[in-house]
C-alpha cells in the first residue's frame, strides 16, 4: 500500500522569508520550510508535494486539484488568509483534511491579522511555533487521515 499523499501550500511572500521581519520570522528561508515538511512527512509516513506562489488563482487551482483528488492539504495562506474570500471558497470544496499553518502567531501581531477567514472551514489552525508548526501539521494529520 502507497503512502497517502499530503499537499503543501504556501501563500505570497513565504518564498522571500530571508528578506522578512527577523522579529516574526528569525532567521528562516523557503527551503528550510520545505526541509521541514520533507522531514515530516517523512517521520509521519506521508509522501509530500510543497508548493509555493505568490499569485492566489494558481492556490486556488491546486486547492481544486486537491479537492478533485481527495488529497488532504496542509496550507500557510499567508497574507490571503486575511481577507481572500475565493480561496476559503476553495477550501471548502475540499473533500480531504486541511490543516491551516503559520510561522509566527497571527494575534500576537498587527490587528488586521487577528482575523482568519480561512480558520474556520478547515479542520484546525496551528501557528506561532515558526517551522515546528508544520511538524505539529504533519502530526495532527497523520491522526485525522490514518
Amino acid at each position: 500500500m502507497s503512502a497517502t499523499k499530503v499537499l503543501v501550500l504556501n501563500g505570497p511572500n513565504l518564498s522571500r522569508l530571508d528578506l522578512r521581519e527577523k522579529s516574526y520570522y528569525g532567521d528562516i528561508s523557503y527551503s528550510d520550510i520545505e526541509t521541514i515538511c520533507l522531514v515530516g512527512a517523512k517521520e509521519f509516513g506521508f509522501e509530500v508535494e510543497i508548493k509555493q506562489s505568490n499569485d492566489e488563482s494558481e492556490l486556488i487551482g491546486w486547492l481544486h486539484g486537491a479537492a478533485d483528488s481527495k488529497t488532504p492539504v496542509i496550507f500557510n495562506p499567508a497574507a490571503f488568509t486575511h481577507y481572500s474570500y475565493a480561496i476559503r471558497d476553495a477550501v471548502v470544496m475540499l473533500k480531504a483534511p486541511c490543516i491551516e499553518v503559520h510561522l509566527s502567531n497571527p494575534l500576537s501581531r498587527e490587528e488586521f491579522r487577528h482575523t482568519s477567514v480561512i480558520s474556520g472551514v478547515v479542520q484546525g489552525s496551528i501557528a506561532g511555533f515558526g517551522l515546528d508548526s508544520y511538524r505539529l501539521a504533519f502530526a495532527a494529520m497523520s491522526k485525522l487521515v490514518k
